[in-house]
């Protein structure tokens, strides 16, 4: 029986791919190793980096073998093999792959962000079950496809080592001002903070869940409208947790609440040091480390890569589990359009959602 690979392409390289006549994949050199043990009639379920989608299945038609002719353009990929296209769909008819979460192996109800670890480097070995489930979905698709539109800024991602070869993970010392030294307005800061905190408060609200401000931002109001009339609203929170642990609950943006546990927690960063809420989320990790609560950073757009960097710091990284395992990111753009696309459907949604409007926080592979 063939085996199952994962091949990760960005959209660019997915596009020299098939510009080249998609008859060869790659990979970087020091996965040497892994590519030798790929067989001919093995199967490379191809996935979308960036957008998180399975774009197609390659079967192998050639076995390993060391070549740096051109293909793509900013890296050589020497590690080859040869093969032959089963099924090729678009960014826009690609599946994502939180619709398959409840049939895949690799989404892990104790850990709800734990998958993206397990899309983090290719070839890596997949099992039977989970390659059947892929193709399935894949050729249903290719079959019935439906058009689902693609984030243009997710789609023109590239990986850490497909950039300038001198970038490298940066890490900063908090400190008052962004990267200038300027300081942002405190009232215009409070503004969007607020407005970002009532969307999150209200859209968990339309979506059936409790929800609750932090302690000391209970008593505000976004448009005249204040945080407290909004019809789900409590500042009941459970109390299985320590008296450490509860101060920091209290002190976190925004929480989304079912019965007596958390379904998700958001912390909004739009202070120019991009730490304090990191912070709160870490001190929860560390103290409740089998807690299984999603943790999202919400921060503007142009600070993504800046939280990511943040996140990625060692001493967020190593963590059990690291943060960036836990937490994942949403762009004020994001919250904002997706909002205004399905605020008539909120009601029917299931917290799956929240995986398709976030990003991964893991640092790209070097």
């Amino acid at each position: 029986m063939p085996a199952y690979w994962l091949d990760l392409f960005s959209a660019r390289t997915w596009q020299e791919f098939l510009d080249a006549g998609a008859d060869v994949s790659g990979f970087r050199e020091k996965q040497w190793a892994a590519v030798q043990r790929i067989k001919v009639g093995d199967l490379l379920v191809s996935y979308l980096t960036g957008v998180s989608r399975f774009i197609g299945a390659l079967e192998v038609t050639r076995a390993a073998f060391w070549d740096t002719s051109p293909i793509w353009h900013d890296e050589h990929f020497p590690c080859r093999v040869g093969v032959k296209p089963l099924i090729k769909l678009t960014p826009q008819t690609a599946v994502p792959i939180v619709e398959l979460r409840d049939r895949l192996s690799i989404f892990d109800p104790d850990h709800p962000n734990a998958w993206t670890g397990r899309v983090r480097g290719s070839p890596t070995r997949w099992t039977q079950s989970d390659g059947d489930a892929v193709m399935e979905a894949m050729r249903d698709a290719e079959a019935n496809p439906v058009v689902r539109p693609v984030d243009p800024v997710k789609l023109g991602r590239r990986p850490r080592a497909h950039r300038a070869p001198k970038m490298k993970l940066d890490v900063t010392i908090p400190e008052r001002g962004d990267e200038s030294g300027a300081v942002e307005p405190e009232a215009k800061e409070q503004r969007e903070h607020t407005e970002i905190q009532w969307l999150l408060l209200k859209l968990g609200s339309d979506a059936g869940f409790d929800v609750c401000p932090a302690r000391s931002d209970r008593n505000r109001e976004w448009k005249g409208r204040r945080f407290s009339e909004l019809p789900k609203y409590t500042q009941r929170l459970p109390r299985q947790f320590d008296e450490v642990t509860n101060r920091t609950i209290e002190q976190i943006d925004v929480l989304w609440l079912q019965r007596n546990s958390i379904v998700a927690a958001f912390e909004i960063e739009h202070s120019t040091a991009i730490y304090s809420g990191l912070l709160r989320m870490s001190d929860l990790v560390a103290m409740q480390p089998n807690l299984t609560v999603p943790l999202y950073v919400v921060a503007p757009d142009e600070r993504r890569s800046r939280v990511i960097n943040e996140i990625n710091r060692p001493t967020f990284a190593r963590l059990n589990p690291p943060l960036w395992q836990t937490c994942r990111f949403i762009a004020y753009s994001s919250l904002r359009d997706w909002i205004a696309k399905y605020a008539s459907v909120i009601s029917y949604l299931r917290p799956h959602f929240l995986l398709e409007l976030s990003d991964s926080c893991e640092a790209d592979p070097d």
